[in-house]
């Protein structure tokens, strides 16, 4: 969809996604995009999920040095 959304070109899509046909393509892009995010979140496990990373201390201290 970021690539649909930034091109405006569905074969474009259909290329990067390695389709053999536009029509395969399209089934992608009729979907509710919100149902897709939704879909996209439920897998990915919950340490990794938007809004919950916390860096380490010593992380932190060595950004903090390279800057």
């Amino acid at each position: 969809m970021i690539i649909l959304q930034a091109t405006q070109d569905i074969r474009k899509v259909s290329l990067w996604l390695g389709h053999a046909t536009l029509t395969t393509t399209e089934v992608y892009t009729r979907g509710d995009p919100t149902e897709k995010l939704e879909a996209m979140e439920a897998i990915v496990p919950p340490h990794l999920r938007r809004g919950t990373f916390q860096p380490t201390d010593k992380l932190m201290a060595l950004l903090k040095s390279a800057s």
